[in-house]
């Protein structure tokens, strides 16, 4: 593997894992607010397109030429998609549990690999194709289930929110524009709506302070690294790295709200969670083999 290539793509690891890091404290962080849903979204997302949009002044003034985002009509598509994917997420927050969510969110990389393969004609391998099937099994236990516990349509918000997240990402990765401002620059769109139906219903928060923490520092820091990404990897490869928030999100609320996710969740989401581990390591595997001095 060329160096250039080389550093690249540990550039993209290590973006991506914090990014995935970061995204892990969102749900704990909108649960310990303890608001309702219209407030929580607009604050949470205001403040994260103030603190966006003050940095992307201060980067054009001090910069060094480089333009970090770029209007342009994928630029634009990029945004109203990751803003689109905010909503539902938020909605889901309040519409199912915590393990659903995540579990349901991380089939975005099949999401990735379906349309890579459909709009960027990048096939997916056969493993990719065997690890859809094994996550449509689990997908479709942890919705029977949400269907039974009465929470369907959280859960199909949640799989909304990992189509839109894919899409994005696919964006990205077909424009090769920077995108690493396009899900900040996306909030403005859930923050406003929040904003309007709050003005409705009231703005009933009781601790703002953890909103503003996840809204002025954990959403930024993982949305931007997760944007930019697919620079660097492959938008199937960088969907993977939402699986840290799928693995601690539901450790993180079941040590600070005793939330326990349900057995059939446990069983679907631990089918995911081997299917999507065993392509990435037969992935890594094969590469090796045909780079063996990498």
């Amino acid at each position: 593997m060329p160096s250039e290539q080389f550093d690249a793509r540990s550039k993209g690891l290590v973006l991506t894992t914090a990014g995935g890091l970061a995204l892990s404290f969102d749900i704990p962080l909108v649960r310990l607010a303890d608001g309702d849903i219209w407030p929580v979204l607009a604050l949470r997302n205001l403040s994260t397109f103030a603190l966006a949009f003050v940095i992307l002044l201060i980067l054009r003034r001090v910069g060094d030429g480089r333009v970090p985002f770029r209007l342009s009509i994928r630029s634009l598509a990029a945004s109203a998609l990751y803003g689109l994917s905010t909503m539902a997420f938020i909605a889901a927050v309040y519409q199912t549990t915590t393990a659903n969510l995540v579990f349901i969110v991380a089939f975005n990389p099949m999401f990735g690999a379906l349309l890579s393969w459909f709009f960027l004609k990048e096939r997916p391998s056969s493993a990719t194709l065997a690890t859809m099937a094994i996550m449509v099994c689990g997908v479709a236990l942890i919705v029977g289930d949400g269907m039974a516990a009465g929470h369907l349509f959280g859960d199909l918000l949640a799989l909304a929110c990992g189509f839109l997240i894919a899409a994005a990402l696919t964006i990205g990765r077909a424009s090769k524009e920077p995108m690493g401002f396009a899900p900040l620059m996306g909030t403005l769109l859930p923050g406003m709506t929040g904003l309007v139906m709050a003005s409705q219903t009231g703005f009933a928060i009781s601790d703002p302070q953890w909103v503003l923490l996840d809204g002025a520092v954990m959403m930024p820091l993982a949305f931007w690294c997760l944007a930019t990404g697919p620079r660097y990897l492959p938008a199937a490869e960088v969907g993977m790295f939402y699986l840290l928030e799928t693995i601690l999100a539901p450790i993180w609320m079941w040590l600070i709200f005793t939330e326990a996710p349900s057995r059939m969740t446990l069983i679907g989401g631990t089918i995911m969670l081997l299917g999507l581990i065993g392509n990435s390591v037969l992935q890594v595997w094969l590469s090796r083999r045909v780079q063996p001095g990498v």
